[in-house]
């Protein structure tokens, strides 16, 4: 509080000096009043009376300008300083009201963000269950077809797919369907779908003791 009030200081000297002003002024018309009458008695010579020669020291002593430094006058002004000290503290308080209510806007725009996401995590399950369903349905419609078509037909058909989906597709089949279309094909192409079919019983028989690992 010292350092400020010293700071502050200089700024209101300007104002120091305009409230003495008028004293000042009195204590110069006292100084010259003072030389004038030092001149009368002068020329009075021994007739100077002393009691009022005293008497007019102490008139000019009490008139005379005393010197205000700025902490006299923040002394006499401890209204205003508290005034400051007060706003300083209101100020402040306004300032955490405001970040606190910013802090509440902000955790609320997160909240409605986050229920958004959860509906539209909502809405894609939902999109992909139904996609999984059809898909499901499609292969199983595709699996009826084949089993129906002729092993020449069917290898033909087969010869345009890649490896992967043909061995998925033999693999839905049964043994006896699936070993006709495969005599019917080229021997390399029929050999790679085989160890196709094969890796994927394997990994079909690894998915669930996995599975069945982990649970324990």
């Amino acid at each position: 509080m010292a350092r400020r009030m010293g700071g502050d200081a200089p700024s209101r000297l300007p104002r120091i000096t305009a409230r003495y002003r008028a004293e000042i002024h009195r204590g110069l018309a006292a100084l010259c009043w003072l030389a004038l009458s030092g001149a009368a008695l002068a020329a009075g010579g021994e007739h100077a009376d002393p009691a009022k020669e005293a008497a007019m020291r102490a008139l000019a002593a009490r008139d005379a300008p005393k010197e205000v430094s700025a902490q006299d006058f923040v002394a006499r002004e401890p209204a205003k300083t508290g005034y400051c000290a007060n706003i300083a503290d209101a100020a402040a308080d306004a300032r955490f009201a405001w970040q606190k209510e910013q802090l509440a806007a902000m955790e609320r725009q997160v909240e409605e963000r986050i229920k958004l996401l959860e509906e539209k995590r909502a809405e894609y399950e939902v999109w992909l269950k139904r996609r999984n369903e059809f898909l499901a349905k499609a292969d199983e419609s595709v699996v009826a077809v084949y089993a129906k078509m002729r092993p020449d037909a069917a290898a033909l058909q087969l010869a345009n797919m890649p490896d992967e989906a043909a061995a998925a597709l033999l693999t839905k089949l049964n043994a006896r369907t699936a070993s006709a279309i495969l005599s019917e094909m080229e021997a390399a192409r029929a050999a790679n779908l085989a160890r196709a079919m094969s890796e994927s019983g394997r990994k079909d028989a690894a998915a669930p003791a996995q599975k069945k690992n982990q649970r324990s």
